[in-house]
């Protein structure tokens, strides 16, 4: 089966040009309406007055070449079908709409279809009495020794300019000119580890082993140069760096990193970062990217593009721009850090005794030591079986302070601060935060002066708030919240009893709104109390005794 969305292969591409103009942030797109067949997308505020500027090729690069057309780069683009070259007659008619006494520059990538299409279109043009130039992008370098290198993803650079001189106004020879320089000076070479898939086709076995790159790819998913045996990050990108030095040689760069369209943003990120610790870092003056600007669909690649600066191009390349694709250069520099001190968030505390508030620790820390098996067997039933093991973590460490008398008894505030410092620590998964949160809160509101009893209540107010569990929810709070309401009494006894009720109706709770038993139908649920739910009605069955 096909990896693509898309309703109607004969339309995919009239339908996604739809979708670029809808989208085009500065509304200055329309699309020529000619031929269904003829799809050309062009500047509603173009008037002829300067140099039009016309680049294109086949679907499926995009942002390029419609996400180009703007002020400031391309007077219009001719979109063929899937990596197809536009017809002859789409070209022309491209020409003809957008061209003035100034003439055009045709921007083309060094493929025969395309070569073959707009220069034929370009002569066609002359014969309307149109001045027509074009220059052929030709930056790949992954076959040196090839007479016809591709134009890849350093046409956008070339746009770029060309668009600039022309917005400027100058002529047709002085755009073509700087257009061909900057052709002159570009040097582009891609990777990929998956090529591309067509939509409407099959999935096939890929041809690039796993644990393997593909140096020099096409922008259409043709082999490339040769196969690299390592997807290390650094690695590539050094393996990149060196030819395009070599080819460039020194100058200050600046350096296009574009993604061919199936490479995650973190690791465009991280390719960017080995790019800046690379043997190139000293010569780039901007980065353009990383971003998806001349794309091979859903290729996972990318490509590295080197222009040689000039003040020209440096003046071009930053000039600001109205279209949907470009994106703004910029100025290269090192990461930048400022020293900031670690907060070292730790309660300071001073061991001391309570015989009475010894006793309770000891005997919650026991009791839900011997609960982890009954606890964990409830869990297992309603969740993933370990909520017995997760308490009975937490009480050991608890205990072993006790033990070692290094828990400040004596001083409630602190030792429940303490204790939701420990939770955090030494029990896992969401259970250890959330009773980190009712206890850190509840110490916090007792250290203000709140009695015992309504601090615990905020305590579970901010649980409630950050783990987003109520009452009837089926977890530990049916169980917490009425014994911490009955203790506001002071009455210890009514706070047992009343967890003890509040456990017992969670056996019959057909829905749990919260943590992993939320994902359990109520099948599985029926009958069975939940594990939160008991381990707070035992911990008060003790204190009460």
């Amino acid at each position: 089966m096909s990896r693509f969305f898309f309703n109607d292969r004969k339309q995919l591409v009239n339908d996604a040009i739809e979708g670029i103009l809808i989208s085009a942030p500065h509304g200055n797109l329309v699309k020529l309406d000619i031929d269904p067949a003829i799809r050309v997308v062009a500047r509603s505020d173009w008037d002829k007055s300067r140099v039009a500027v016309i680049s294109g090729g086949g679907s499926g690069h995009e942002p390029a070449h419609a996400g180009f057309v703007g002020k400031g780069m391309l007077t219009a683009a001719v979109c063929g079908d899937l990596f197809a070259s536009p017809s002859v007659d789409a070209v022309l008619n491209a020409i003809v709409a957008v061209t003035g006494d100034r003439g055009c520059l045709l921007i083309v990538k060094n493929y025969t279809g395309d070569r073959l299409n707009f220069g034929l279109a370009a002569e066609k043009a002359k014969r309307y009495g149109l001045k027509v130039e074009m220059v052929i992008v030709a930056d790949d370098i992954a076959l040196p020794d090839n007479k016809q290198p591709r134009g890849i993803a350093g046409t956008a650079l070339v746009h770029k300019i060309a668009g600039y001189a022309a917005e400027k106004g100058k002529s047709l020879s002085d755009v073509r000119d700087i257009a061909q320089q900057a052709c002159d000076n570009l040097w582009s070479l891609g990777v990929a580890m998956q090529t591309c898939n067509l939509p409407g086709s099959d999935d096939e076995e890929g041809r690039i082993k796993q644990g393997h790159v593909e140096l020099g790819l096409g922008i259409h998913g043709e082999p490339g140069a040769s196969v690299v045996d390592t997807q290390n990050s650094k690695a590539i990108i050094d393996t990149l760096i060196a030819p395009l030095k070599e080819k460039a040689g020194d100058g200050r760069f600046a350096v296009l990193v574009n993604n061919l369209g199936g490479v995650s943003a973190l690791e465009m990120a991280l390719l960017t970062k080995e790019l800046a610790h690379s043997a190139l870092q000293d010569q780039i003056a901007y980065l353009i990217g990383p971003a998806p600007l001349v794309s091979a669909l859903d290729m996972k690649g990318f490509s590295l593009s080197l222009l040689k600066l000039n003040e020209t191009f440096e003046q071009a390349l930053n000039e600001p721009v109205e279209t949907l694709g470009w994106q703004k250069p910029v100025a290269f520099a090192p990461l930048r850090t400022v020293q900031h001190t670690a907060i070292q968030d730790r309660v300071e505390y001073v061991p001391s005794e309570n015989a009475q508030v010894a006793a309770l620790v000891a005997g919650a820390t026991q009791t839900l030591v011997d609960l982890e098996n009954r606890l964990n067997a409830l869990d297992a039933k309603v969740g993933d079986g370990d909520t017995g093991s997760t308490f009975a973590q937490g009480a050991r460490d608890i205990a072993q302070l006790l033990q070692e008398k290094q828990l400040p008894l004596n001083d409630v505030p602190k030792l429940l601060l303490l204790i939701g410092e420990r939770l955090a620590t030494v029990m896992g998964g969401s259970s250890g935060v959330l009773m980190s949160i009712f206890f850190t809160a509840a110490g916090q509101q007792r250290q203000d002066g709140k009695p015992l009893a309504e601090a615990l209540l905020s305590g579970l107010a901010q649980m409630k708030q950050y783990g987003g569990a109520d009452l009837g929810d089926r977890t530990l709070i049916d169980a917490l919240q009425p014994a911490l309401e009955a203790l506001q009494t002071g009455d210890i006894q009514a706070a047992a009893q009343a967890a003890k009720q509040g456990a017992e109706a969670t056996a019959s709770m057909q829905k749990a709104g919260a943590g992993r038993s939320s994902y359990v139908n109520k099948e599985n649920l029926e009958g069975v109390t939940d594990p939160g739910a008991v381990a707070v009605a035992e911990v008060f069955a003790v204190m009460a005794q």
